[in-house]
């Protein structure tokens, strides 16, 4: 049984609960009650003193305001489970066809494009130079003008978009570029 009382004299106003002798030691220690100090002050300065002049007695619970206690005892509501995400299709290059495929949508790609992509793709986790790829994509060494390669990654960019894949072209300053979210992307050989 709960009872309350002035238990504290020296706390102005202050109210404690106490238990009986008789709902203390039986059954699980888990389920049974246990003394807990809620002082509720909105003052700093106070829930200091409090905390002191408590300090062993029992668990303390320090609040500002009722409206915090409310939120603090309150039972926790039930998270609704997020909805899993649907699983994102595959990035697919098809080398014969010279296209790429996303799930039921498909876009051309330039020779240029497929190379470009099939670069990326074959080394995932690879850092592509602009020298290199100008290299691999247009088979010119001597050349290798990053601005080809710029030009052609953003039409490139632009077209996985427009395919809805999540698969992009990122620019790792100072290296090069690499294609990012290509855990599924493949290329397909006739």
């Amino acid at each position: 049984m709960t009872r309350f009382g002035q238990g504290c004299p020296s706390i102005p106003g202050g109210v404690v609960a106490e238990d009986d002798e008789a709902t203390v030691n039986r059954g699980d220690p888990a389920d049974e009650p246990f003394p807990l100090l809620i002082a509720v002050t909105p003052s700093p300065a106070e829930r200091i003193r409090l905390a002191e002049l408590l300090d062993g007695i029992a668990p303390l619970l320090l609040v500002a305001d009722l409206d915090e206690l409310r939120r603090l005892i309150a039972a926790p509501q039930p998270v609704a489970a997020a909805p899993e995400p649907a699983p994102v299709a595959a990035l697919v290059i098809d080398s014969a066809r010279s296209t790429a495929r996303c799930g039921d949508r498909e876009i051309d790609l330039t020779r240029l494009e497929h190379d470009l992509l099939t670069c990326l793709i074959t080394e995932p986790a690879r850092v592509w130079s602009y020298a290199d790829l100008h290299r691999s994509v247009w088979g010119d060494a001597g050349r290798e003008r990053k601005a080809d390669v710029q030009s052609l990654v953003k039409r490139l960019r632009r077209k996985l978009h427009d395919l809805g894949t999540g698969a992009t072209i990122d620019v790792v300053r100072g290296v090069g570029l690499r294609l990012t979210d290509h855990q599924q992307a493949r290329v397909e050989r006739a």
